[in-house]
């Protein structure tokens, strides 16, 4: 019951202080659940952040749920999930009380214009780690190169990109591989 508890309480906080959504939360993730507690390594995260984000759901829920379910199994998966999901519940809950009573004053909305653009720098951080462990030879830098140009000039969805990139992956590596073995 401990374990479940500590679960919860790491991802409310993970979802307390994580403006922005799922891609915010990353850094924050990332020394949470990889730096200080060791309950996943970077490229666990790294996967299980792909997955979330092909899978239907929150980024941030389905995140949640893997690691959980790693640490405790189901308890863990639902501790875990119901952890991330609660301070945004409760944040919500108070905003929709209240916005419309100060949505129209400046300096809330000057609030808000700040808040936008340190989530924008949290994600460029988060990228550039994610980067350093992922882009690590001429194929990867090819695949985040493409996906990169293409994200930006279509509207595909992102798991097209995820399940095309994976291939490629196995494709450029698997036939490495193949010519190296034989």
């Amino acid at each position: 019951m401990k374990e479940l508890l500590r679960l919860f309480l790491a991802f409310a906080k993970v979802g307390a202080f994580t403006f922005g959504g799922g891609y915010a939360m990353l850094p924050m993730l990332q020394r949470e659940i990889v730096e200080n507690r060791q309950w996943a390594t970077e490229e666990e995260l790294m996967d299980y952040y792909a997955i979330g984000q092909c899978t239907p759901g929150v980024i941030a829920v389905n995140t949640a749920t893997f690691i959980g379910e790693k640490k405790k199994g189901v308890p863990g998966a639902i501790a875990a999930s119901l952890g991330v999901v609660f301070p945004s519940v409760v944040i919500i809950t108070v905003i929709a009380a209240f916005i419309r009573n100060f949505q129209h004053i400046e300096a809330v909305q000057w609030a808000f214009d700040g808040i936008r653009a340190a989530v924008v720098a949290l994600i460029v951080s988060a990228v550039i780690k994610l980067g350093k462990k992922s882009i690590v030879d001429i194929a990867t830098a090819l695949i985040f190169l493409v996906v990169a140009v293409l994200s930006v000039l279509t509207n595909l969805s992102p798991a097209i990109f995820v399940v095309a990139a994976g291939l490629c992956g196995l494709l450029l590596k698997g036939g490495k591989r193949d010519a190296a073995s034989a």
